[in-house]
């Protein structure tokens, strides 16, 4: 995953405790920040939180792919997807994470892409 997003343009990675890619200094696809009631917040870097625009393609990838693809209620409302990583193909895993980088970048940077 690392390779996939460090050779996309203009991006960096943020230090944290898994992964966290950013353009633009916004966030594109970072580790998935698991919260379990009454204990510490676990970072899984088994999990990467994508960024999908809209809720229209939330609701098309949870309902069409739900073996990969979850939300849990906390990101209700945001335009975000839990993907488990062990799920994907790295085919695929380039596809999803260019095309969260795509929507993210500014327009004149993914514009020269």
């Amino acid at each position: 995953m690392r390779a996939i997003a460090l050779a996309l343009p203009h991006v960096d990675e943020i230090p944290s405790e898994g992964f966290d890619f950013r353009v633009a200094n916004r966030g594109f696809v970072w580790s998935y920040p698991e919260s379990v009631p009454g204990k510490r917040r676990v970072i899984r870097d088994d999990i990467a939180v994508l960024y999908v625009g809209d809720e229209a393609e939330k609701q098309a990838l949870l309902l069409g792919e739900p073996e990969r693809f979850f939300a849990p209620p906390s990101y209700d409302g945001w335009p975000l997807v839990m993907l488990r990583l062990e799920k994907v193909t790295k085919r695929r895993l380039k596809e999803l994470i260019t095309d969260a980088w795509q929507m993210r970048a500014p327009e004149e940077l993914a514009d020269a892409r």
